[in-house]
């Protein structure tokens, strides 16, 4: 119990009530949503929804303002990034922070090198937009950015300072798992992502590690 935490249930619940449908953080429910229900099939004949549905979600997410080399970009140049998300296997949906097994782990760090070699150009930053995306189509892994980094950095301090994405950094969110297990899986199946047209939470359930995301940009 190493990395337990007393304060994720008060911080998560706090960031839940901000996260109303027409909030910014809802952003990620229709997202996911859409991408979780989606076939692959239905990704490809609703291409431009498929590219508009990550670049909002993008967008509301911080990825294309100041320099974002994404402000010079149309929904279309997310076309080939719809096309890898569409040819994965659906089972990839299923993974979640208590399946971080080396296999898996290997599988997500593949999917982090193919989606940056999809979407960067150049030298672009890519730990946090690439990660915002895994998050916002899969759910399988938090966003590492600034606020997220500043509390897991400070939980995990010389071990993990999260400014990478690789198999230590996915190992020590593993551990912060299983020192918070309980709450962690309390909250994931208390709390449902948005439905766009009721605006009702009624959709899919939170995964854990978007609890731990939640938790981590709430918290820094």
């Amino acid at each position: 119990m190493k990395y337990k935490q007393n304060d994720i249930e008060k911080v998560v619940e706090a960031f839940m009530l901000t996260s109303k449908p027409n909030d910014r953080s809802a952003s990620f429910d229709y997202c996911y949503n859409y991408f979780r229900t989606s076939t692959s099939k239905d990704l490809l004949i609703n291409m431009e929804k498929s590219c508009l549905a990550i670049g909002f979600y993008l967008a509301s997410w911080g990825m294309l303002r100041g320099s974002s080399f994404l402000l010079g970009k149309s929904a279309k140049y997310y076309e080939p990034l719809i096309i890898y998300i569409a040819n994965q296997d659906k089972t990839l949906w299923e993974i979640d922070v208590q399946d971080y097994s080396d296999e898996n782990i290997e599988k997500l760090i593949t999917i982090y090198k193919d989606i940056k070699n999809i979407l960067i150009k150049g030298n672009n930053a890519h730990l946090t937009l690439v990660t915002k995306v895994m998050l916002g189509v899969f759910g399988f892994v938090p966003a590492y950015d600034r606020f997220f980094k500043n509390t897991f950095g400070e939980v995990f301090k010389n071990r993990c300072a999260f400014t990478s994405f690789n198999k230590n950094s996915l190992l020590c969110l593993r551990d912060f798992y299983g020192s918070n297990q309980e709450i962690l899986k309390k909250l994931s199946s208390e709390n449902s992502t948005i439905n766009f047209i009721t605006g009702e939470k009624n959709i899919l359930n939170y995964p854990r590690i978007k609890i731990i995301d939640m938790y981590g940009v709430a918290k820094g």
